[in-house]
């Protein structure tokens, strides 16, 4: 134990000493969550609608106002008869065309079809235009008297843990995960690689201090400064996002505990097969960064990954920290709802550990 607070308080002295690494530990992290956390948006808003108005009514206008009233949808003026330019240079992402009987036939009770054209490069969104511009169409007929037959079920829909909508309930705890898995993993990848180049690890060796020991006397001192970016981290994110535990935080404690041991232990593995400091640096960007991102659910439900990607998710740590920290920040159920969370970042943290330590023993 003697050996291995003595290699821990080593690296402390050296990281203090490292003034890039304090910038990778605080700067970095603290300009990543910003971006991600006001940058992504998953919610389209003021999307670019052009209407060719041909029957120019009273319901007509009425209609149109209806739509703009979302304030899901910005105005843009058609240039040509069809407006289909607009689609082609892609100044609208849809085109509601409105045809000369509308008002009339709707007086008839008579079926009138309105055309709406949507750009489709972008299949989600479009998707979403399609269902907005489908329920404000409904709803402007009821509201009007046109569609006076109400169905048999009526669904009283109410949004559970999130009824305001906001967006950074649901991105900040996704971004906790990527940073802390991604920043304290490449810090510890460069200083092991540091010592490997510097010729340190053989000196190190030779004192007779034990490959698991050092190993450990560095992941502690490093697992140390993953707490102090966590607190800043967590901090700042609460002041910018009003972002708080809801519930009971010893989940959220434990499991943070654990996933920076797994962040950390993660970065003795990239440092203990890496020969350089570049190697390691993409390899900690092209697997962790790109993983924790792509394959945790951070975005995209992890439901979704096809396979065999999906395999690889299951070994993916900020998956399983995702949703700790969306319970603990939004939820709020707590051991019930990510008591497999633990267990599982536990065995992560072990195999990782033995893959570093049986790599080491043949440097």
């Amino acid at each position: 134990m003697d050996r291995i607070l003595a290699q821990c308080i080593k690296e402390l002295a050296q990281f203090r000493r490292d003034r890039l690494g304090a910038a990778l530990v605080f700067l970095l992290p603290l300009m990543t969550m910003l971006i991600f956390g006001f940058a992504i948006r998953l919610e389209i808003k003021d999307v670019p609608l052009a209407v060719r108005d041909f029957d120019n009514s009273p319901l007509s206008r009425a209609y149109i106002e209806q739509v703009f009233a979302t304030n899901q949808f910005k105005p843009v003026a058609a240039t040509t008869t069809d407006g289909i330019d607009l689609l082609d240079r892609g100044i609208a992402q849809a085109i509601v065309v409105i045809p000369p009987d509308f008002s009339r036939q709707l007086k008839k009770g008579k079926t009138n079809a309105l055309q709406v054209l949507i750009d489709g490069t972008d299949v989600n969104n479009a998707r979403v235009i399609q269902n907005s511009l489908r329920a404000t169409t409904q709803f402007f007929l009821e509201k009007q008297g046109f569609q006076t037959q109400r169905p048999d079920v009526f669904a009283h829909t109410r949004i559970w843990f999130n009824p305001g909508r906001k967006e950074s309930l649901f991105i900040v705890p996704g971004v906790y995960a990527v940073i802390l898995f991604s920043y304290p993993g490449l810090i510890v990848a460069m200083a092991v690689v540091r010592e490997k180049e510097q010729g340190t690890l053989v000196q190190v060796k030779a004192s007779g201090i034990s490959a698991w020991e050092f190993l450990l006397g560095k992941a502690l001192a490093y697992v140390l400064i993953a707490i102090g970016e966590a607190v800043l981290l967590m901090g700042l994110g609460g002041l910018l996002f009003d972002l708080w535990p809801v519930a009971n935080p010893w989940p959220l404690l434990v499991g943070t505990g654990l996933f920076l041991m797994v962040s950390v232990v993660y970065g003795l593995v990239v440092g203990v097969y890496s020969k350089q400091a570049l190697v390691a640096v993409q390899s900690v960007m092209n697997t962790g960064l790109l993983m924790s991102t792509w394959l945790s659910g951070f975005i995209y439900p992890v439901e979704n990954i096809p396979w065999p990607l999906s395999l690889v998710a299951n070994v993916v740590a900020a998956r399983y920290y995702i949703e700790l920290t969306r319970d603990a920040f939004v939820v709020g159920v707590g051991w019930l709802r990510i008591g497999h969370v633990i267990p599982i970042l536990f065995l992560l943290t072990i195999g990782m550990f033995m893959l570093s330590w049986w790599r080491i023993r043949q440097i």
